[in-house]
């Protein structure tokens, strides 16, 4: 038995387990951002988070993350390898929630493992397509001895739907409101919005991917600042957007598509970036930066504006909230609108991913349906994920 495995296995806290009020799940999502692992102990009865983690990705893991995600030869043995490194922080995370809580392995029902998306094509090629994200769920219960749900999106997505967004659902039950049309969104490093009708309005929910979130900010930081991101977005503050330039970013195709759509680094990466920049060449990377951040908020207020023209709330959660120079120009594009993050709803931003799939986990385990099909656009409700036992 491995460290980890001893640790959590110990009985000096099985005690634990008998007391508490309900059955807990763990949520892990690592998002397209790259940056490390969320992770939420929740109670599946009332939703109290008992501990959250984050731990930063090794940077020879994220930068082997980086290169899986473009085609290259010999893909599948170092996708393995980089699975099992990937879900060895994932172990590590949920040692560190459950020493936080105090509870022992036993005292949960399942981990929601989402794992790292490298692919994401659906509907294409044969009509089908596939998503793929990096994983080893069954090394996960064996670090863990606990039972993992994975292999969250395929379902959705061999039922005609984008498997993408799946927040949604969990959105829905935690942020509607009666009265009141809210829009939840996530800044990751792809940004995706949720449309909450207000709920007397008796209309579907529906989400999708906008563009870019984190993804093009964080690599353009990286290259000129050394960074992996810039910190509060203060340096893109200091620079100027550049109209022109804004107009051929905004030239995308998909920004154009109408829902159900979804993207993510297969599209909106470096290479997209530098094949723009190629008829700007005077421009200072600090304008530059200043004009991705204008791109990220255009392109989130104007599907805002178009498919929910009704909002008067806007949440914001994951990373992009910390950058102050992205939430004040979402702001700024949405002028009548109440913009916050879901710290205002009580879930502080980082936590909204890991526990929307600590849910899913749930529902994947009671067999209930985990999806909206108003939202991927799958033929309709079905269960989510595979179980592998501990």
């Amino acid at each position: 038995m491995n460290d980890i495995a001893r640790h959590l296995a110990d009985p000096a806290t099985a005690s634990l387990a008998a007391s508490a009020r309900s059955a807990c799940y763990i949520g892990l999502m690592s998002g397209t951002s790259l940056d490390g692992v969320d992770g939420v102990l929740v109670s599946a009865a009332d939703g109290q988070v008992f501990a959250d983690a984050y731990l930063p990705f090794p940077n020879d893991l994220r930068e082997t993350l980086m290169v899986l995600q473009a085609p290259s030869d010999n893909e599948l043995h170092r996708e393995a390898l980089a699975a099992n490194a990937l879900v060895r922080v994932y172990a590590e995370c949920v040692a560190q929630l459950l020493a936080t809580a105090g509870l022992p392995a036993s005292a949960i029902a399942a981990i929601g493992a989402h794992g790292q998306t490298i692919r994401h094509r659906p509907g294409e090629f044969d009509g089908i397509g596939y998503t793929r994200q990096l994983n080893a769920p069954a090394l996960l219960a064996e670090l863990t001895n606990i039972d993992v749900v994975a292999d969250i999106r395929s379902r959705d997505v061999a039922a005609g739907g984008q498997g993408a967004p799946l927040v949604p659902a969990y959105h829905q039950a935690m942020f509607s409101d009666a009265g009141e049309t809210r829009v939840v969104c996530n800044l990751g490093g792809i940004s995706n919005v949720t449309i909450l009708p207000a709920a007397a309005l008796g209309q579907p929910v529906s989400g999708f991917d906008c563009g870019p979130g984190n993804a093009l900010l964080d690599g353009w930081a990286a290259r000129h600042l050394g960074q992996s991101y810039d910190d509060g977005g203060a340096w893109g503050a200091t620079g100027r957007v550049d109209p022109a330039l804004l107009a051929a970013l905004l030239g995308e195709p998909y920004f154009r598509q109408t829902p159900p759509k979804s993207t993510g680094r297969d599209l909106f990466h470096a290479a997209w970036l530098d094949a723009r920049l190629t008829a700007f060449p005077k421009l200072s990377p600090v304008d530059v930066q200043a004009t991705l951040v204008a791109l990220t908020a255009q392109c989130v207020a104007d599907d805002v504006l178009r498919f929910a023209p009704d909002c008067r709330g806007f949440y914001a959660c994951g990373g992009g909230t910390r950058n102050h120079a992205l939430m004040q120009a979402i702001a700024d594009r949405l002028p009548g609108v109440s913009v916050a993050t879901t710290d205002t709803l009580g879930v502080p931003p980082h936590q909204v991913e890991a526990r929307a799939f600590a849910w899913l986990a749930e529902r994947c385990v009671t067999r209930q349906p985990g999806n909206l099909s108003s939202v991927t656009g799958a033929r309709g409700p079905r269960i989510l994920g595979a179980i592998y036992p501990r």
